[in-house]
């Protein structure tokens, strides 16, 4: 080879002033979810593709992105990764446990961002320092979280003594956080009325038993299925004038009497940054499954206006968020 041709072959591969070898390329990232899409101007996308950009990777440069969403039938779900693979992403953000069952068949890289329960209960994972396959994210402390609903929502209603609770039985990482809502619930004294359902007509049959034996409040644990039918909860709340928790802050901004839960923006931001880390060479093997570190509690005050109930002036000191 000509000197001349050879010094030409280095500069085809030279890279630019302050690009690091693997923003060289261009990268490939899906998101999986089982309603709505992810996509690059939705809510939570907008977040992945601002802090992804803040680590070098911009869609449109070194950077592209595929979005699925099932619309609440998550059969597809294994479809749609399946899809995704053999276009061959780099790796994949995906929301609930059964995307992340079906995202671990199908050995995508992937970042879990929101509500798969605690993946190592569920078997999703060896153990949140090592994770030790191809899923890594961001998990909740479901034990924790569920005491604090449970008593914010006795301090919205200090009268709570039966509390209903509504989880998507088919879900094993919702039964799991239905589980240890209701172990929370005997922990303070309550009784619970468990609502499990698996399809929409199953609603109807919920609410004809809470209004058989009205309950003093009402806990959702949100997956696809709750989270489609959320509407129905809020109107059967509003009507009986009873008090709700919900587990996402989009739920009370939706229309929810109240929700404390992990901030999903922190989440959406947090899977950026382990998808950054998988793109520059990390394995979702070896990245630690991490806890969200903020948790808003948000009060829907036109919800509460609009039904009758009042909320406690110490309630309204302790929001994140007061919707008016």
């Amino acid at each position: 080879m000509r000197r001349r041709d050879f010094l030409g072959g280095l500069g085809a591969v030279a890279l630019l002033p302050g690009q690091s070898a693997a923003q060289s390329r261009t990268f490939h990232l899906g998101t999986v979810a089982p309603i709505a899409p992810i996509t690059a101007t939705s809510p939570g996308g907008k977040i992945l593709i601002k802090v992804l950009g803040e680590r070098g990777f911009s869609l449109g440069q070194n950077l592209t992105l595929e979005a699925r969403g099932a619309g609440g039938d998550v059969t597809k779900l294994p479809g749609l990764i399946a899809e995704l693979k053999s276009r061959g992403v780099d790796a994949i953000v995906i929301i609930g446990y059964p995307t992340a069952m079906a995202a671990k068949a199908a050995g995508v890289p992937t970042v879990a961002a929101s509500g798969i329960g605690d993946p190592v209960e569920t078997r999703l994972i060896e153990t949140l320092a090592h994770p030790g396959g191809n899923i890594t994210g961001i998990s909740d402390v479901a034990a924790t979280l569920s005491a604090k609903r449970l008593t914010l929502l006795k301090e919205m209603a200090p009268k709570l003594n039966k509390v209903a609770m509504l989880w998507n039985k088919d879900d094993l990482g919702m039964t799991m956080r239905y589980q240890a809502s209701a172990k929370a619930a005997l922990a303070l004294g309550l009784t619970v009325q468990a609502l499990g359902v698996r399809e929409p007509d199953d609603f109807d049959e919920a609410f004809s038993v809470m209004a058989g034996d009205l309950p003093d409040g009402i806990l959702m644990v949100a997956d696809a299925l709750t989270n489609l039918n959320r509407q129905r909860v809020f109107e059967f709340a509003a009507a009986r004038k009873l008090p709700a928790i919900y587990e996402y802050d989009y739920l009370a901004r939706d229309g929810g009497l109240m929700s404390y839960g992990p901030d999903s923006s922190e989440s959406y931001e947090r899977a950026a940054a382990l998808i950054a880390r998988i793109f520059k060479g990390e394995k979702p093997a070896d990245l630690p499954f991490e806890q969200p570190t903020r948790y808003p509690l948000v009060l829907n005050l036109r919800t509460a206006k609009a039904t009758g109930i009042e909320i406690p002036p110490t309630l309204l000191a302790l929001a994140d968020e007061v919707i008016e």
